[in-house]
């Protein structure tokens, strides 16, 4: 029996070993993660009293602090890494992902990708109810007034172009990458396919059918979580944004006079409009317009210019470099308490597509 012990005893030892061993090469052995079934609340409870929740901070920051805020906690995060590799490692066990992009990597197993598939759950803004709005189409308040028709002849076909990516996923992740996509055709098709999401469902999860239209609610419920937690270090701009009004920052006239297809000839036929990020399916509709030539239909030359780096796209259309841009609501309201007068015209997402994003406990 003695004899049996030592042998059961020394397999004991060398499988700690092993598994100490493990945990040297950058995954923690220890047991991470929440059993499927546990209430969002108790996840996000414990994860932030761990100190283990992340996100990228630079404008990304505010449904976080909002979600802490809502359940009582501290509204600190750990400053994630614009990867995966700290949710991969445990140093992050509830990690800030975009549905089109960073959680298809962690689940998906293609190029990029984390391999994780469906061992792992989310946490949803929306279902939260502390969504706020993102992609978006703007202007300058000065050239939509002088360039009424250039601004509905492009929403109108950039909207065309939003309805014909969004019946066919596919084809628009096909075309993106013909564009010069930043990630792997994979990739590509993960972002198509989520970003139809966004584009056809609002933050109650209702269907929509009107692409690019405003949701007041969900406008206003942005602009008031961006009030809360935006501080600017100039105090007259801080004072500015805190007296915005959704009126300040949009015009809804544009889409439905395009929409109508009421409007002329365009005063400015040749027109750039500035991404927000890299080429690829989050923008997938302007791709699809200009390569199914609806730009061309009401008379415009249309550009694309692919962001990323410093490039800055509230900059870009302010000093007229570009005519257009995609950008995040709360980017837009703080660019206008700059003073650079920029105007949404249309709300291609019509919910957040932030989700919080963490392992299933074996």
């Amino acid at each position: 029996m003695k004899k049996n012990l030592t042998k059961i005893t020394s397999a004991a030892a060398i499988l700690a070993l092993a598994g100490l061993a493990f945990s040297c090469k950058g995954k923690s052995a220890e047991s991470v993660g929440w059993k499927k079934g546990t209430p969002a609340a108790t996840i996000i409870k414990e994860a932030a009293e761990a100190g283990k929740v992340g996100n990228w901070g630079l404008g990304n920051e505010y449904e976080i602090l909002a979600l802490l805020a809502k359940y009582n906690l501290p509204t600190s995060y750990l400053s994630q890494a614009f990867d995966m590799d700290g949710f991969d490692d445990n140093t992050i066990t509830l990690a800030s992902a975009m549905t089109y992009n960073e959680l298809g990597l962690v689940q998906n197993s293609y190029d990029g990708g984390y391999k994780y598939g469906d061992s792992v759950g989310t946490i949803d803004m929306n279902d939260e109810g502390v969504a706020m709005m993102e992609d978006n189409i703007f202007t300058t308040k000065r050239f939509a007034k002088e360039n009424p028709n250039t601004v509905k002849a492009f929403l109108a076909a950039s909207l065309k172009g939003w309805a014909a990516a969004c019946a066919d996923p596919e084809e628009a992740a096909a075309i993106c990458y013909k564009y010069g996509s930043s990630v792997s055709s994979g990739h590509q098709l993960h972002m198509a396919k989520e970003v139809k999401k966004l584009c056809e469902t609002n933050t109650k999860g209702a269907k929509v059918t009107d692409y690019g239209a405003f949701d007041m609610g969900a406008m206003q419920q942005t602009l008031d979580i961006a009030k809360k937690y935006v501080k600017l270090s100039d105090a007259e701009a801080d004072k500015k944004f805190a007296s915005l009004t959704l009126a300040d920052i949009m015009d809804e006239s544009f889409i439905k006079a395009a929409g109508a297809g009421d409007f002329g000839k365009p005063e400015k036929s040749s027109v750039k409009i500035q991404l927000k990020w890299l080429p690829d399916a989050q923008f997938m509709g302007y791709y699809v317009a200009l390569d199914k030539g609806y730009y061309k239909d009401v008379g415009l030359e249309v550009t694309i210019v692919p962001g990323g780096g410093d490039i800055a796209e509230t900059t870009a259309v302010y000093t007229g470099q570009v005519d257009f841009g995609v950008t995040w609501v709360t980017n837009l309201a703080v660019a206008d308490a700059g003073g650079m007068d920029l105007l949404e015209i249309a709300q291609v997402f019509q919910k957040s597509g932030l989700v919080l994003v963490y392992k299933y406990k074996d």
